[in-house]
């Protein structure tokens, strides 16, 4: 798949100290802020928490947070950065919390870097031509 690589690595959190820490402090919140940044409910990653303890009451085991490998698949496509589903899995499951950071950094950077025209892209901002 062509596109570009993620604006920064996975355990890149020297280039975000303040997403690394929110991440460490309160993964749940650093969930829900990127969820709500990619105009998700905001509560959409709580289903990853809720989610294995209801699915083992039943016997289903369950190692894939749902949340959090959507969010990072959707982000990856729409911004055509490079990867595979398979990586998305195994980055969702065994790096929860550098991956939660990895799309807060990479949201951050989509929604600040200049859009097509010089202006800046903000999230609701309809730009109007003269």
């Amino acid at each position: 798949m062509a596109g570009e690589d993620w604006n920064s690595g996975l355990f890149s959190c020297c280039d975000d100290i303040k997403s690394c820490c929110y991440g460490f402090w309160c993964c749940p919140c650093l969930a829900c802020t990127v969820s709500g940044l990619f105009g998700q409910n905001h509560c959409l990653p709580l289903c990853d928490i809720c989610s294995p303890a209801v699915t083992s009451a039943f016997g289903i085991p369950l190692c894939v947070p749902p949340a959090g490998l959507a969010l990072r698949v959707g982000i990856r496509q729409k911004y055509e950065i490079k990867g595979s589903l398979c990586k998305d899995i195994a980055t969702s499951c065994v790096c929860v919390w550098c991956s939660w950071c990895q799309l807060h950094r990479e949201l951050k950077y989509r929604n600040h870097t200049p859009a097509p025209g010089g202006s800046m892209s903000q999230p609701g901002m309809i730009k109007i031509s003269d």
